[in-house]
């Protein structure tokens, strides 16, 4: 059964933020998709496509391929399906105001379980195929509903070596390079990182 949207779109005046407004969608793909987000401050959003919606987490730091280094991950509101593509400016003053850059994308499989029973765990095993990441993850949850740790599994995909920031460009084709762009119009944001 598609999960709720009702806590994304209140968080936004779809008039004003080019963010799809989406609906659930019945069936998945089985992506993800990775955004570098320069909002209050810089943080990647991490999505995996579940029961109808991008499940969704903030991560401070970036994913990673190496796995001696677990990533902090906030839990936060279900996207729209629609959402997997976005890139742009969401204005200043709105939610998550700032620029938006597809970082990676591709798709994953489920380790073990179905979507639901993973989440009610409070860990998700998956494997990734994108054009940056790859390889086997877990995110887990630690406290509560909103901490949680991405963590790199040890396979052939490991990188001790892996640098985050020698990856500057959209992998979509959309954009050129975005080093820092917080000289666009909506990069002072406001609230917490989504």
């Amino acid at each position: 059964m598609p999960r709720s949207l009702a806590e994304y779109q209140r968080k936004r005046d779809f008039s004003k933020t080019p963010e799809p407004k989406g609906s659930p969608e019945p069936q998945g793909q089985n992506r993800f998709v990775v955004q570098k987000h320069w909002a209050t401050r810089l943080h990647y959003d991490f999505r995996l496509e579940m029961d109808g919606v991008l499940v969704s987490w903030a991560i401070p730091k970036g994913p990673t391929l190496n796995p001696a280094e677990k990533r902090l991950a906030a839990h936060v509101e279900d996207h729209p399906v629609s959402y997997y593509d976005f890139e742009g400016t969401i204005p200043k003053g709105e939610y998550g105001g700032g620029t938006v850059m597809i970082w990676d994308w591709g798709t994953f499989e489920l380790e073990e379980s179905t979507p639901a029973e993973s989440r009610r765990r409070g860990e998700v095993k998956f494997r990734l195929k994108g054009v940056r990441l790859c390889g086997r993850y877990a995110v887990v949850r630690t406290r509560s509903e909103k901490d949680w740790l991405l963590i790199k599994k040890k396979d052939e995909c490991a990188d001790p070596n892996f640098n985050i920031e020698t990856f500057t460009t959209s992998v979509s084709g959309k954009r050129p390079d975005a080093e820092d762009p917080r000289a666009d119009e909506g990069a002072a944001g406001r609230g917490p990182i989504r």
